[in-house]
């Protein structure tokens, strides 16, 4: 019934300032990992009381608990935003039942979108796994990466290169992937001429950005960008901000600052393109928050926080979610994480 209702008003919103092409809308999806309003107002306030999510034209809020625990997992809550159903922490792309789901880039690529994932933690973690992995473990990486290696997605960035040319089970996921190829720069990356290129980042886990990570989120991004829009077709960006979450579960406020500013400057790079473009809907949102984050004191002047944690893990506070472009007005209100998918599936199918 949900699904019928947002599909109804998609069909009669108005454009709310966008105009409508006859071209189905492309979908970025934007996800900081671990992001909550506090992670947010940090990095605001580290950047001259900035942040480009003040030029979203609408806000809501996001509950995030998974099925059966308040305090939900990436997997799970990764799950609900990109196929609609609650299910088990850990447990990636499967209702509760342990029934695969399709997701929602999954459905893109089979109307003919173009699909990307870019991430800034390994390519199979949990978050950019639910958008192509069916498992009962996140932590099968193996078996991740070999179910990327048949997933058809057009263009992927991140790291793990060891779970696809490294295995226990001595196969090498890139050598069998024929139709790909494979970046080993972002300059390569931008020079390869090919419909499927993998670029794996780092053998392992990327470094944090206040570690000298490269090339940047938003580097990447704009390239990948450019390409999916060199193909007339519209298409399905999922981009996640790994690492805030890590620097959550650390408690290093450097860490959670230098992600949380790179991926402000990323979601600038994309809403200059979604303005321009005027066929682009972007969601920006958070799986969970991480670390109980809360700013105790700061100078504004001095573009300074002082950050205090009450928890080394993940937390139940409810997360915001930002929009911009073509049906944005659908992402208002407080509700329930699995509605993303609902409302980006109604876009999609419209």
């Amino acid at each position: 019934m949900l699904r019928k209702l947002i599909l109804i008003i998609v069909f009669l919103s108005p454009l709310f300032s966008f105009s409508q092409d006859s071209k189905a809308p492309n979908i970025i999806m934007m996800i900081g990992d671990g992001m909550g309003l506090s992670q947010i107002s940090s990095g605001m306030y580290s950047n001259n009381n900035y942040t480009s999510l003040e030029r979203s034209q609408h806000v809501g809020l996001i509950k995030t608990h998974s099925f059966d625990n308040l305090v939900t997992d990436s997997a799970a809550s990764g799950t609900a935003m990109s196929s609609g159903v609650k299910t088990y922490n850990r447990v990636v792309g499967m209702d509760e039942n342990f029934i695969p789901v399709k997701s929602i880039l999954e459905i893109s690529r089979d109307k003919g979108y173009m699909t990307a994932i870019i991430a800034t933690s390994t390519i199979v973690h949990a978050t950019p796994a639910s958008y192509y992995s069916k498992v009962k473990s996140r932590y099968d990486y193996n078996e991740i990466a070999s179910q990327l290696s048949k997933s058809n997605i057009n263009f992927f960035v991140g790291g793990g290169e060891k779970y696809f040319n490294d295995r226990r089970d001595k196969r090498n996921l890139m050598n069998e992937m024929d139709d790909y190829s494979f970046a080993n720069s972002l300059e390569n990356f931008i020079e390869i001429n090919s419909n499927k290129i993998g670029f794996l980042t780092n053998y392992d886990d990327p470094i944090g950005k206040h570690e000298g990570r490269k090339p940047s989120l938003e580097d990447m991004v704009q390239a990948t960008i450019k390409k999916l829009t060199s193909f007339n077709k519209p298409f399905f960006l999922l981009v996640e901000g790994s690492q805030i979450d890590w620097g959550g579960h650390d408690n290093d406020s450097e860490h959670v600052i230098s992600e949380m500013l790179e991926f402000d400057r990323t979601v600038g790079k994309v809403f200059n393109f979604a303005e321009k473009d005027k066929n682009t809907t972007v969601v920006i949102t958070a799986d969970h928050e991480t670390g109980g984050l809360s700013i105790v004191d700061g100078n504004l002047e001095d573009s300074k926080v002082i950050i205090k944690y009450v928890s080394e893990d993940h937390t139940a506070t409810m997360v915001p979610i930002f929009s911009l472009g073509p049906y944005s007005s659908l992402f208002n209100g407080i509700y329930d994480n699995t509605e993303i998918f609902d409302k980006l599936e109604a876009i999609i199918i419209k």
